[in-house]
């Protein structure tokens, strides 16, 4: 049974980093939801199945492969929800990058520059593209995947920890900008979930998960779709007087 109060009926959503983990699961939530779905992501394969499965179940999306750490590319994810369905109601900022739990100074400068690129000018070339459009239209959400990593260091590495500290940041500024426009803009602060960029920090640190374990109360990774239900609710009206906020979505990591 699809829950009424989250109800996203006609509504655009550009949800990034889609192909796979996260993004994939809410781009399906989305759907079933009634919304209308612009996904991107790096992997044009992927991204044609995913939108293809969801039009086959009675959905609509659109899919443009592309970077986040170009903004030519994010301009154009977004003309294609407009030049579809007319509109930008919502986005999901899911795309990320992480980087192994090593000492900053074993960390090459490439992984520094990516993790830095990815997450938060990722974010930033997003949320410039997403915000002209919702102000044309008079009203939007954005949720930005930030952390637990984005609250206190939790034994990934550095440049991960202070990108989604920079995402939170990001987030309260662009709702303390656009917040008198009709535009909410929140972030997740997401716990250990279990997703492609998951099981490659645990294939290559073995026994890292009960590091990211060790605070939670319920200590187990997140699937995908439980992730996605609190992006979901944070886009709809169900969250209309919810904004700069960063909701934790950890299984309890912060409460002990």
């Amino acid at each position: 049974m699809i829950d009424q109060t989250c109800d996203m009926d006609g509504r655009v959503v550009m949800i990034t980093g889609a192909s796979s983990g996260i993004g994939a699961a809410a781009a399906r939530l989305f759907a079933q939801h009634g919304a209308h779905v612009v996904l991107t992501a790096r992997r044009q394969k992927q991204l044609a199945a995913l939108a293809e499965e969801i039009e086959a179940g009675g959905g609509r999306a659109a899919y443009v492969t592309g970077d986040v750490r170009r903004s030519r590319d994010m301009e154009h994810v977004v003309g294609t929800a407009l030049d579809r369905f007319g509109r930008l109601d919502a986005a999901f900022n899911n795309a990320g990058q992480a980087t192994p739990g090593r000492d900053p100074h074993e960390i090459p400068d490439g992984d520094y520059d990516t993790v830095m690129d990815v997450n938060v000018r990722g974010v930033w070339n997003c949320m410039r593209h997403q915000a002209r459009a919702m102000l044309a239209g008079g009203r939007g959400s954005i949720v930005n995947t930030a952390s637990v990593a984005g609250l206190l260091a939790t034994g990934v590495g550095a440049p991960y920890v202070a990108a989604k500290h920079a995402v939170i940041g990001l987030t309260k500024a662009a709702a303390a900008s656009y917040g008198d426009r009709n535009i909410r803009v929140n972030a997740l602060a997401v716990g250990s979930t279990l997703t492609e960029m998951m099981e490659s920090v645990v294939e290559q640190m073995p026994g890292v998960e009960q590091t990211f374990f060790a605070r939670a109360i319920q200590k187990r990774f997140a699937a995908p779709a439980e992730i996605a239900r609190a992006a979901l609710w944070l886009c709809s009206d169900a969250s209309s007087f919810v904004t700069g906020a960063t909701l934790p979505v950890e299984g309890g990591t912060l409460a002990v």
